[in-house]
């Protein structure tokens, strides 16, 4: 059998200091959501959606820098899910909700090639780095607003346990775009297994119903299940295909 040839490189960055707010969230809320072909993913019977902010940082399209278009904070709520390819066996994938960025014309490529849910707003981020104790945080302002997710971090990152949840979270390579009811787009995502930064706290002020609507807002007004942070690395995303 001829080996697969991956899809052609469309972008590269790095994405760096990932604070994943993972929430329980009712499968129903979900599977609207849930692209053709595709079925929800779990870890250990919940459903997870998951708030996350991180820098994209020297990001180039096709290999090509875009001026004023480099680094740049990203807010995004997503889920999981996985697909069984006749080939390669299960694969386990995300699915966006919204993206937040704070330029338009991220938005319009993403959402152009992609078929994503990005949205332009303001934004900024804060990292504060001390021998004892990381401070990061990523703020979007909605309606004259800002809101944001920050978290207190062990400066000193630490391997992904194996089986454990921040595996399952970080462990997602693929994306997979909900085009029509039946058409779906999948993506990969490549990267090396993060290193994770234990939170020793956190602060989050995301006004939810807005963003996402009344059935998300439901499941975030909880306390997270768990908040960490990734360290993050280069990643390579591919150009999307049907299945």
């Amino acid at each position: 059998m001829q080996p697969i040839k991956p899809q052609a490189v469309f972008l590269t960055a790095e994405w760096r200091r990932l604070i994943m707010a993972n929430y329980e969230i009712d499968p129903k809320v979900l599977q609207p959501f849930v692209p053709f072909g595709t079925e929800l993913d779990t870890w250990k019977e919940r459903h997870y959606v998951s708030l996350v902010g991180f820098m994209f940082l020297d990001t180039r399209l096709k290999g090509i820098p875009i001026p004023f278009h480099k680094n740049f904070e990203e807010i995004n709520l997503r889920f999981y899910v996985r697909y069984k390819d006749p080939e390669l066996g299960w694969k386990r994938g995300t699915v966006f909700i919204k993206e937040i960025v704070p330029k338009a014309a991220i938005t319009l490529v993403a959402n152009t090639f992609y078929g994503e849910h990005y949205v332009t707003m303001p934004t900024r981020h804060r990292w504060e780095d001390a021998s004892q104790e990381l401070y990061v945080e990523y703020g979007w302002k909605q309606d004259q607003q800002w809101q944001h997710l920050g978290v207190k971090a062990d400066p000193n990152p630490v391997p992904l346990k194996e089986g454990g949840e921040a595996e399952f979270i970080t462990e997602h390579y693929w994306g997979y775009v909900r085009q029509k009811p039946d058409r779906t787009t999948e993506y990969q995502v490549e990267h090396p297994s993060w290193r994770i930064h234990n939170v020793h706290s956190y602060d989050i002020q995301c006004d939810a119903s807005r963003l996402y609507g009344a059935p998300f807002a439901e499941a975030m007004a909880a306390e997270p299940l768990s908040v960490f942070m990734a360290e993050g690395s280069k990643v390579i995303v591919r150009e999307g295909k049907r299945i």
